[in-house]
């Protein structure tokens, strides 16, 4: 069957006692403020999918590298392109999200964006394996940043294969006001805070999003977009996915490093990229620990990568 037919298997387990029980894809009559958002803690889904070769050859593709074979290490961060939504035209947002309500709550912050993830390994997932995943919500914090209020839901993804453990994603999804981007730093950034042992200038184009956006079925608009991204989210150009940028880290250490095994490394998003603007991505080791820096054309840090070898 190809890739692009399948959906995720999925469902969505009961939610705690005094969770909302309404069904999953359905626009909420209401969205809730971060405070009333209890009943979500604990929350669980699972949801299986197959490490498919054609789809290691589609993102070997967008990447250009070579694809692995069938048998060999499904790359930590291309559990990212598993696990698509089963998602009906009819149950998107504006933003090209899924309506709000489902597994994750209602926040009333209209953006919503990918804030980073912790990814722990137990054994590699491998090119051709099934692979079960089950994902709860752990967490839920409202903040104040420079755009005004923000809310963070943490979900925790564990991912077995053959029935044991493999690999476990902490990840943070962010929410924020409709204000438009905060405004781009006026002086020149101070450049990565170690000397690079690797680097690597990367010039995004709206082709290379749009591949990870099909590859990943990541329907947001905000990246293949640029009326909706500009227009109606204020940004200055297409959205460079936050989850594409962390995946070039990972793939600069990997090229310079073929034998190394990241076992456990934590990735923090720090500022938007923009297509077409180009930016580096820098990285260096020393022993067994790892980093890897994103930074805009002007030195700014946009993401940043800190783990450890196995």
């Amino acid at each position: 069957m190809c890739h692009c037919a399948r959906p995720a298997r999925a469902a969505i387990l009961p939610p705690p006692p005094g969770a909302s029980r309404r069904r999953p894809g359905t626009v909420p009559e209401m969205e809730i403020a971060p405070a009333d958002v209890a009943g979500w803690i604990g929350r669980s889904e699972t949801a299986e999918d197959d490490a498919t070769p054609l789809l290691a050859r589609r993102m070997a593709g967008l990447l250009d590298r070579d694809a692995p074979e069938a048998g060999e290490v499904w790359p930590h961060c291309w559990i990212w392109a598993l696990f698509w939504p089963a998602l009906r035209h009819d149950a998107t947002g504006p933003d090209g999200h899924a309506a709000r309500g489902g597994f994750l709550p209602p926040i009333d912050l209209p953006r919503r964006m990918w804030g980073g993830s912790r990814i722990l390994v137990e054994t590699p997932i491998r090119v051709g394996e099934h692979v079960s995943r089950r994902s709860t919500i752990t967490k839920v914090a409202e903040k104040s940043g420079r755009t005004g209020r923000l809310c963070f839901v943490t979900v925790e993804h564990r991912l077995t294969a053959g029935g044991a453990a493999r690999l476990t994603e902490i990840q943070t999804i962010a929410y924020r006001g409709a204000a438009g981007a905060a405004a781009a730093p006026a002086e020149p950034g101070p450049g990565p805070d170690f000397e690079p042992m690797w680097r690597r200038r990367i010039t995004p184009d709206a082709v290379l999003l749009y591949q990870y956006s099909a590859a990943t079925f990541n329907t947001h608009r905000i990246h293949y977009d640029h009326p909706y991204a500009t227009g109606v989210e204020g940004y200055p150009g297409l959205v460079v996915h936050g989850p594409l940028t962390a995946t070039m880290l990972m793939e600069l250490l990997g090229a310079n490093l073929p034998a190394a095994m990241p076992r456990d490394f934590q990735v923090t998003a720090l500022r938007p990229l923009y297509a077409p603007a180009p930016f580096d991505l820098v990285g260096r080791v020393d022993g067994d620990a790892f980093r890897l820096l994103a930074l805009t054309g002007d030195g700014h840090p946009a993401m940043r990568i800190e783990g450890t070898l196995g």
